[in-house]
């Protein structure tokens, strides 16, 4: 009854309610899945060639890959304490040393018989927690000077230029030892372009010569005097003594660990007495905390003392010369103190001025 063809398959289906025979041609559903099996057959006969890569330097790679990193705060207080004094030192506890003796460790090491190198100077390392207080939020890089009571050869020119009216400003400035002292006469030969501001690393003003100082403000930029870097106050002497004899310091967040900051500064050298670098690295510690976020939890972290060219670090207690933690009284103290010292607002003709 029915016809079988080469090219083509008919299957007959008698539906139920007894009409006439219908034929279902398949012929084309049947060749497509022959096609779609012989595609998988030839793909799998095809040899998968592998692109070689060159090396890609480290600035020049994807940014997207997450690459796992160790965190840079080191924390050894699960570690057990040694003993006895021979033992491998990365199973057990840092050992924490008082200012004088981690200063006679490196005198010994830089003796004459060693390194011969007595009037090394002496570094500071001083590991920051940047968290903020917020989660979400970090302490911005900061740049400050720290007033030490005990100046030393820091290496470093600086020159110092002040701005300020009456005799007596002017005498105080000079006798403190700034390089060059001046008032509404010095900022016309600015002005002029007579004396050029980019030889003075330093710019100290006093408030009373702040309406006329604003005609400079283009020409200073980020230096212009302010309190907050405390370049602009009414006590002349203890600024340029700050900033020609003070430690110069910044703290720098890491790169790929946004709440791990490092601070590295000198303090003097070897060869000055240890009560002085003591109290050198006190007032640096001190300063470094006035920076602290107002959250709980520690702000200095970690505080080494290193010499070249030793890679000797020995770890001290900073928590000796400032709080672990954040105190709310001691804080609002503080800021107060601060409003008290800090110079009276600039006049509406300076603020007309400025804008």
């Amino acid at each position: 009854m029915l016809t079988l063809i080469s090219t083509m398959r008919a299957l007959a289906v008698r539906q139920q309610s007894g009409e006439a025979l219908r034929c279902l041609h398949l012929t084309a559903v049947t060749e497509a899945a022959r096609k779609g099996t012989r595609e998988k057959a030839r793909k799998k006969k095809v040899k998968v060639e592998v692109k070689k890569v060159g090396f890609i330097p480290h600035n020049q790679r994807d940014k997207k890959i997450n690459v796992k990193r160790a965190d840079k705060h080191v924390d050894d207080s699960w570690k057990q304490v040694p003993k006895d004094d021979v033992y491998v030192g990365r199973y057990y506890r840092w050992p924490v040393y008082t200012v004088a003796e981690a200063i006679q460790c490196h005198r010994e090491t830089h003796h004459p018989t060693m390194y011969n190198v007595p009037n090394a100077s002496l570094n500071v390392e001083i590991e920051l927690n940047m968290q903020g207080e917020k989660a979400t939020r970090f302490v911005d890089n900061f740049q400050r000077m720290a007033m030490i009571p005990h100046k030393f050869d820091h290496g470093e020119e600086r020159k110092i230029i002040v701005f300020t009216k009456g005799n007596d400003e002017i005498v105080e400035a000079r006798e403190a030892g700034a390089t060059l002292v001046g008032g509404v006469e010095l900022i016309k030969d600015i002005t002029a372009g007579e004396l050029l501001l980019s030889d003075y690393q330093f710019i100290i003003a006093h408030p009373n010569i702040l309406p006329e100082l604003v005609a400079l403000r283009g020409l200073m930029k980020r230096k212009f005097p302010n309190p907050k870097s405390e370049t602009l106050g009414v006590n002349l002497a203890e600024m340029v003594v700050k900033f020609s004899n003070g430690i110069s310091y910044s703290a720098t967040k890491d790169e790929y660990q946004q709440n791990f900051g490092l601070i590295k500064a000198n303090v003097g050298t070897l060869d000055m007495d240890a009560q002085h670098l003591e109290e050198n690295i006190r007032f640096l510690l001190q300063d470094v905390n006035s920076m602290r976020p107002k959250r709980d939890g520690r702000f200095i972290t970690r505080v080494l003392l290193k010499s070249a060219p030793s890679s000797e670090q020995l770890k001290i207690d900073p928590f000796v010369y400032i709080p672990e933690f954040y105190d709310k009284t001691a804080a609002k103290a503080s800021r107060e103190a601060k409003k008290e010292a800090e110079p009276e607002p600039q006049s509406k003709e300076a603020a007309a001025a400025s804008n």
